[in-house]
């Protein structure tokens, strides 16, 4: 019988390791490969093990605690032909993204022109208005909660005292009010990021083409219009996108301001989908539905995926400048 030599065998697994490391020095793209991999490790964990996790679930009846039962195209029918709640937030998600696009960008685009010079006041202006950018969701609806409060607002004070209104405004008892205060909400917390892309824009617009226009005699807001604009449209493509794909996604801001009241009539289709997964009131029957809130995700998925190829498609010419 033959007895392997320990010495042999240690040799054979140095030379094994030292031919790795070799390869490894030579592969340029090992290291690349190493850095990669945490990244792609949470990106398997946290984006594609929960997707598969609601298409898997959005067939079945579960509640995450008694057995699931296969129910097939239930939930998606249900969705589609019993749930007009749902496409009411649905509404009211495209409602706050138009109205948040409206006031955001322009104001933005404005204000970027306006501290596009370098300075020191410039400077603090940039740093003045980016600042709500980096306050927290809830913090953000918190403050205006504060502010738009029925009986003790900060804003009724000022429009009852102004003589404005003889009567205090319930900001949060109207439905369209209340949309008002969340998208001047969102406003106020997004457009400094918004001011930055833009600034961004401006600074890599060639300064010859300003000089040209002044010398065929335009004027400061044709500059703008003429020159300034369709230099900026690869910026706006990108912008645009951004805002309509944050507006979409909008949960927390809604929550923590109005938590969709009054009635349900402010929830948006983030925090109606969340009611269902983890149900705080009675709009779930207080009942836990994973398999139909897997479902209203699903479709949500796709209206905001069918919006972005739409969008892609009609702003192809934007990135030509």
């Amino acid at each position: 019988m033959e007895v392997s030599n320990p010495t042999k065998l240690t040799v054979n697994k140095a030379g094994l390791f030292s031919r790795f490391l070799k390869v490894i020095k030579k592969d340029d793209n090992i290291p690349a490969y190493v850095l990669m991999a945490p990244m792609l490790l949470g990106f398997l964990v946290f984006t594609i093990y929960p997707i598969i996790y609601v298409l898997r679930w959005s067939g079945f009846d579960y509640d995450g605690f008694s057995q699931a039962v296969f129910i097939g195209l239930e939930n998606f029918i249900r969705v589609f032909t019993r749930d007009s709640s749902f496409w009411n937030s649905v509404l009211n998600t495209f409602i706050i993204t138009i109205g948040k696009m409206a006031f955001e960008i322009p104001l933005a685009l404005v204000l970027a022109v306006l501290i596009n010079s370098k300075s020191k006041v410039n400077n603090f202006f940039r740093t003045f208005f980016f600042m709500p950018t980096i306050i927290s969701m809830a913090i953000v609806g918190i403050i205006f909660s504060i502010l738009f409060g029925s009986y003790n607002g900060i804003v009724n004070v000022l429009l009852v005292n102004l003589g404005i209104t003889a009567d205090k405004i319930n900001w949060f008892g109207d439905k369209w009010l209340s949309l008002i205060v969340i998208i001047l909400a969102a406003v106020w917390s997004h457009y400094g990021i918004t001011m930055i892309f833009f600034l961004m824009g401006l600074q890599s617009v060639p300064k010859e083409l300003y000089e040209c226009a002044d010398i065929d005699g335009a004027s400061p807001i044709q500059q703008f219009f003429m020159v300034t604009i369709p230099m900026l449209k690869p910026i706006m493509q990108t912008i645009l996108m951004l805002a309509i794909v944050e507006g979409m996604k909008m949960s927390d801001l809604v929550l923590v301001l109005t938590n969709g009241q009054p009635g349900g009539q402010t929830e948006v289709a983030m925090t109606y989908i969340y009611k269902y997964f983890f149900p705080t009131d009675a709009m779930a029957g207080g009942l836990i539905q994973y398999g139909y809130a897997s479902s209203l995700s699903v479709v949500m998925a796709a209206i905001i995926g069918i919006i972005t190829i739409i969008y892609l498609r009609l702003s192809k010419n934007m990135s030509e400048v």
